[in-house]
């Protein structure tokens, strides 16, 4: 191989979870703005009003601790935006962008920054970002409970090899057939090769009659 040439089996889109709180919703628009001129791709959104039990239910880690209920009462107290963002390194951008938990230090530290512009305090920061991969995964299933998993896009190398082994056999020995049986016009060649396709199918589930 020329040492020259890279090859990379998949792109991974990251994604992440992003919440507007109930203390910046009235400047969701102008986020929103933000959050899509700063590469990000929104592949879901939703405006939701969550219980005190939905709350407690999202921040259970910090259970126990001082400021939970006030943390609960809080985000129940109105809306929130919920948006699953995707790009590379989503995770890290979006928690780079928001900046620092706390807005006082914020300004003095990362003045650009979310949470500089529109939190005011520990508690009420204006935005949420997910810490982690499997935070993200876990903080979006709530958030989306019937959302789709979405799968690592394959690169031109992963793809060629997914068609070569499921793909290309079959249809090749699908066209062939269609070249033999020559089916006549009023039968359109792409609805007879649908129909062998779907009933040739090697990955169609079989049933096993027990005896």
């Amino acid at each position: 191989m020329d040492d020259n040439q890279t090859v990379q089996a998949r792109v991974y889109v990251e994604r992440t979870l992003a919440l507007i709180k109930p203390d910046a919703i009235d400047k969701a628009d102008e986020i929103e703005d933000i959050i899509l001129h700063s590469g990000f791709t929104v592949l879901q959104k939703r405006k939701i009003q969550l219980t005190p039990e939905q709350c407690s239910d999202f921040y259970v880690e910090q259970y126990g601790k001082l400021f939970f209920p006030s943390l609960t009462v809080f985000m129940s107290s109105a809306p929130v935006t919920a948006y699953v963002l995707a790009r590379d390194q989503a995770i890290a951008y979006w928690k780079s962008l928001i900046g620092p938990s706390n807005p006082i230090k914020a300004k003095e530290t990362h003045p650009n920054c979310l949470r500089a512009k529109y939190g005011t305090s520990d508690l009420r920061n204006a935005l949420h970002g997910s810490d982690s991969f499997s935070a993200a995964e876990k903080e979006i299933k709530f958030m989306f409970p019937n959302s789709a998993v979405i799968e690592p896009i394959p690169t031109r190398y992963a793809a060629k090899d997914y068609l070569n082994r499921f793909v290309n056999s079959t249809l090749l020995n699908g066209l062939t057939e269609l070249c033999k049986r020559k089916p006549t016009w009023k039968v359109l060649k792409t609805t007879w090769l649908a129909d062998w396709l779907i009933e040739n199918n090697p990955n169609k589930p079989k049933v096993i009659h027990a005896t």
